[in-house]
């Protein structure tokens, strides 16, 4: 299981990139430390895969288009593919640990158009529903499941049937739920489109114009989709995506803040500074510092760990 601090997308498709995902066995397990990545949430994402997760510490806020669930200690939940999310910590006290499930659907029936696919993967994938939630008490046998799951030693003989067996009896738990759910009406590649011209343009002058222009809709229509399944305006959207921009430069190099303005589109280094104290609290000098001496450590404890000189 990969421990990760932050996520990245794929230059090309702008989807979640799944470091270790390779086609031979379409799957990848990580335990994400959220309370340590560089910003308290994960933006707005999608990829091709189910996600299956388990919160093993803190409580987590899931949102999609149809709205947030909150996620505590104890709990999981599902996530259909192509689904457009973001999460987001709830609190400030100890660690918060997601232990994450990504995979292709067809790891289970082991064919695209196999009977198993038909009759119990597709009506789950193709329902329209965004995601599930377990919740103890409620869900108790789905999440025993679940950690067990990610309890797997992966250097145990026949650890990829056990691990099959155990997400395809998942599965067949959560089609039984499925009934009880709401499936969504929303349309979302108008949006993606918009989202991925944001994407590949954030540095240059954007209008709602050109937004709409890209996802093939109304100037009305783009405010529309951005407001009711991003619940942000698409000018809010640009400038949290370019602050997010701003954040990584700022924590992976040395280029002059002002030079970090200009590249992501903020303006003036007092303009942006004044955006990041909003967004950040605290200047983005501040910023910088803070997480360039916490990878310092965290380089110097490694070393430490490896039997390497200090």
């Amino acid at each position: 299981m990969e421990t990760i601090l932050d996520i990245s997308v794929d230059p090309q498709s702008y989807e979640e990139q799944l470091p270790g995902y390779s086609p031979e066995f379409p799957y990848i397990c990580s335990r994400a430390l959220l309370s340590q990545y560089r910003q308290p949430f994960v933006p707005w994402h999608w990829h091709g895969t189910v996600e299956l997760f388990y919160v093993e510490s803190g409580c987590i806020e899931y949102a999609t288009p149809q709205g947030t669930i909150l996620f505590p200690q104890g709990s999981g939940g599902f996530v259909n593919p192509n689904v457009l999310h973001s999460s987001r910590v709830m609190g400030t006290d100890g660690e918060t640990v997601q232990l994450i499930h990504l995979f292709d659907p067809v790891l289970l029936p082991g064919a695209q158009n196999s009977r198993i696919a038909q009759k119990y993967i597709q009506p789950l994938t193709a329902s329209g529903i965004e995601r599930i939630g377990l919740f103890p008490g409620k869900n108790d046998g789905i999440l025993e499941l679940l950690r067990q799951s990610f309890a797997l030693d992966t250097q145990e003989m026949g650890y990829e049937f056990r691990l099959v067996g155990l997400l395809s009896r998942i599965w067949l738990g959560l089609l039984e739920l499925s009934d009880q759910q709401t499936v969504s009406s929303a349309t979302d590649g108008a949006l993606k489109k918009m989202m991925v011209y944001l994407y590949e343009h954030y540095s240059e002058p954007i209008s709602v114009d050109d937004l709409a222009g890209a996802g093939g809709v109304s100037k009305r229509g783009c405010f529309r989709l951005f407001r009711q399944q991003l619940r942000a305006t698409p000018t809010d959207y640009l400038r949290q995506y370019r602050l997010q921009k701003a954040s990584a430069l700022l924590c992976s190099g040395t280029l002059p803040i002002t030079e970090i303005a200009y590249q992501c589109g903020l303006g003036s280094s007092s303009y942006f500074g004044k955006l990041f104290r909003e967004q950040y609290g605290c200047s983005p000098r501040v910023y910088r510092k803070k997480w360039h001496d916490r990878d310092s450590s965290g380089q110097e404890s490694n070393s430490n760990a490896n039997g390497s000189p200090l």
